[in-house]
């Protein structure tokens, strides 16, 4: 089974600036393929970048490039990586996505850090994208579910069934 992992940024992917003096994040290459490299995974799998925006700084026209992208992929499994802000507008816009299953995760701390809740999320969404049925679903906090079926807690951060 061949898995397409997308990359879009958000929190997952955050690391420390190379800069100096630098207080804030920025977006980094893709934290899956670190986090893959843990796993030593016995399935195949694509690397393939989009974006690399804080999911607030993702605008419809980036959401298009990410939907084009989705459509002309062969693959058919396949895990998106997203800033958990606006991870529910961009399910959204790949609803309309034919036969293809497609996992959206993200974290609330970057996969860099040691409380991390990167591993967790990805390694479920790498389960579930092998056994659920062709839809978009998210990822996160150990719940799978359709993205239409998901509401996120503004005051917790978590996604939770609505």
């Amino acid at each position: 089974m061949l898995i397409s992992f997308v990359q879009t940024g958000g929190t997952i992917d955050k690391d420390y600036p190379r800069s100096t003096k630098g207080y804030a994040f920025e977006i980094a290459g893709p934290a899956y393929l670190r986090l893959l490299d843990r796993l030593k995974p016995v399935f195949q799998f694509q690397s393939v970048p989009v974006l690399q925006k804080d999911s607030m700084e993702i605008t419809a026209q980036d959401r298009l490039l990410l939907l084009d992208t989705i459509n002309k992929l062969d693959n058919d499994r396949i895990i998106i990586t997203h800033g958990t802000d606006t991870m529910l507008d961009t399910a959204q816009v790949l609803a309309g996505v034919v036969g293809k299953t497609i996992v959206i995760t993200g974290a609330m701390r970057p996969e860099r850090f040691v409380d991390s809740d990167a591993p967790i999320n990805l390694g479920v969404a790498v389960g579930a994208v092998q056994v659920l049925e062709p839809g978009v679903y998210i990822a996160m906090n150990g719940l799978v579910t359709r993205w239409d079926l998901v509401m996120r807690n503004m005051e917790s951060g978590q996604f939770l069934l609505a």
